[in-house]
């Protein structure tokens, strides 16, 4: 039995996928032609479907040549059928690796290491003051021992308990975990084995991190009963330093918006709302003070837009910087691991200590971190989008003021710059697509996707399968483009040092999660809701500072400058 245009036109364009050549051209023909009668079966693929094809991909050939096509794809059918037989699990990474560098970009060689020295403070009265202290406020109470990290542990596990029925920020506590390393860290310290600013605080860890011994369930409802017989290398790292993780937090299912199988994350700010993702329960959880700080995970957005929706500080590091070993592969290009806190320098004390290449992560590199508490901006150069801050928009008001407090606050002249906007980045963006539907192949194929919550439209079900259709060619060509659009954003680089943007304007979130860029998300808003303005309740908003590759301490630096003259990252949600 053979398909005709018609129907097999009909077919591609009830799932969207007109004028796109379909790769799943041999998964389709071959369900149609099951049972077909032995001779069919033998050519499953025919001329017609051939023709029907490149009528869909805007190709035309002759004849002659959909004959040859044929013949060829039919061959390849066993090769397909063939690599499905490959045992594939997220953990396997490809053969070919991303590299920012391609762009221009070198890695500075710089041995300088961070310079930061806890500033005194003294233990407030009440417990409440205390968890939403920063990490810097912390580290300098456990190392004076004001404070114990087994009362800080059991403070935040409380708060967890307490907040969490209504946030569902949590998927797996950690408790007898954080309490072993809570003791520990408590005898260090009082030897006077103090291990520096993370020894001893609390921390949360988005539940794309494997930890031996828990369950790694990804946010979705088909691992929801998984567990990895590793712990990733941020966990590794971060039990070095001396921190102490106590739960798995939430995130929306395989890492997009914040839903999982559980429930809908919320927003402490408005609990009617739910906290954006897919960093959804780091972002709830450090903005209701039930942290000290958490990992979260960018790949387009997920450390940026959970930041903005829970009023947090939220570091997306350069690509490459830390490994992500052990963590959920989405897209291995475009996948970040970093800090989302309560300010710009605990996003620097996490990151130095997570930071650093690890053999199980090709794409991780060595890069320094030579971050100098109180560093002088004004010896920076400072470039901002001014087409992306025109015209009427939700922050506006906000986002102007920021400027303002940039030139006359803080003294600094801010150049106007233009990032290639007329570049195809959505189209390049379809390498997200393409990378994610490979991740989870199987998953589709078997039709596990099925069991996810989020169905339909704008889900990872039916992106899974529409990027199927992607032809390989295009994939292909996707990443030459986005060579050049890394070279064009190297050239515009060259000029400035950090550039300060609209989160989500001026095209950056889009091009620099494509170039690999660092960026430092920070609170400057918190607006009353439209639809009760006396109500307690707000809408956090925020602004960006993007640093040139490598050079994370450059923007760390302009936003904690920024939170040095202003008090948003200080303001605590009603949690109502």
């Amino acid at each position: 039995m053979s398909v005709d245009r018609r129907r097999f036109l009909e077919s591609c364009s009830a799932l969207g996928l007109t004028g796109l050549f379909p790769g799943a051209l041999y998964a389709h023909v071959n369900d149609a032609s099951a049972n077909a009668s032995p001779a069919a079966q033998e050519t499953p693929i025919t001329v017609e479907h051939v023709a029907a094809a490149e009528e869909i991909a805007g190709l035309s050939f002759n004849a002659e040549e959909r004959e040859l096509i044929a013949e060829g794809l039919n061959e390849k059918l066993q090769q397909v059928e063939a690599l499905r037989e490959v045992d594939l699990p997220n953990a396997v990474v490809p053969s070919s690796t991303f590299d920012p560098r391609i762009g221009g970009a070198t890695i500075p060689d710089d041995d300088t290491p961070m310079r930061w020295t806890p500033r005194p403070v003294e233990r407030p009265a009440s417990d409440e003051d205390l968890a939403f202290m920063t990490v810097g406020e912390l580290a300098y109470l456990l190392s004076t021992q004001q404070v114990t990290s087994m009362e800080l542990t059991e403070l935040y596990l409380r708060r967890l308990r307490e907040h969490d029925p209504v946030l569902k920020a949590v998927i797996t506590y950690t408790e007898d975990r954080a309490r072993r390393q809570a003791e520990q860290a408590d005898a260090e310290i009082a030897a006077g084995n103090w291990r520096g600013p993370l020894h001893g605080i609390p921390w949360g860890a988005k539940d794309l991190l494997a930890v031996e011994g828990y369950q790694t369930t990804w946010g979705a409802a088909p691992y929801q009963d998984q567990t990895i017989d590793e712990t990733a290398a941020v966990v590794q790292m971060l039990d070095d330093a001396g921190a102490v993780l106590i739960a798995k937090l939430t995130l929306g299912a395989l890492a997009w918006g914040d839903v999982w199988y559980g429930g809908e994350t919320k927003n402490p700010w408005n609990v009617e709302q739910g906290s954006s993702g897919s960093s959804a329960g780091p972002g709830s959880a450090v903005s209701a003070g039930c942290v000290g700080f958490a990992i979260g995970s960018e790949t387009l957005g997920s450390i940026v837009s959970p930041s903005t929706r829970n009023g947090i500080t939220g570091h997306r590091p350069t690509y490459g910087a830390v490994p992500r070993t052990g963590a959920m592969a989405l897209s291995w290009t475009m996948d970040k691991l970093g800090p989302m806190a309560r300010s710009a320098e605990d996003c620097a004390l996490v990151f130095d200590a997570i930071r650093g290449a690890d053999p199980g992560d090709p794409a991780s590199v060595d890069m320094p971190f030579p971050y100098q508490q109180g560093f002088d901006v004004t010896e920076l150069r400072i470039g901002y989008l001014p087409d992306a801050f025109e015209g009427d928009y939700d922050n506006a008001a906000a986002d102007q003021a920021t400027l303002t407090v940039l030139r006359d606050d803080l003294g600094l002249d801010l150049q106007p710059m233009v990032l290639p906007t007329d570049m195809p980045v959505d189209a390049i963006l379809n390498t997200l697509d393409v990378e994610a539907a490979a991740a989870f192949d199987e998953l589709t194929r078997t039709r596990g996707v099925d069991t996810m919550v989020r169905q339909g439209e704008n889900t990872w079900p039916n992106v899974f399968r529409t990027a199927r259709f992607v032809p390989a060619v295009e994939h292909v060509q996707m990443s030459r483009a986005r060579t050049v659009l890394m070279q064009r954003v190297h050239e515009v680089m060259q000029d400035v040092d950090v550039f300060v943007s609209p989160s989500y304007r001026g095209g950056t979130l889009g091009i620099t999660n494509l170039t690999g860029h660092p960026a430092m998300c920070v609170p400057n808003a918190f607006r009353p809701l439209e639809d009760a303005p006396d109500s307690p309740r707000r809408e956090p908003d925020s602004i960006t500072f993007v640093g040139a590759l490598y050079q994370d301490h450059h923007a760390i630096a302009l936003a904690q400058a920024y939170q040095g003259v202003t008090d948003f990252h200080r303001r605590r949600p009603p949690i109502q």
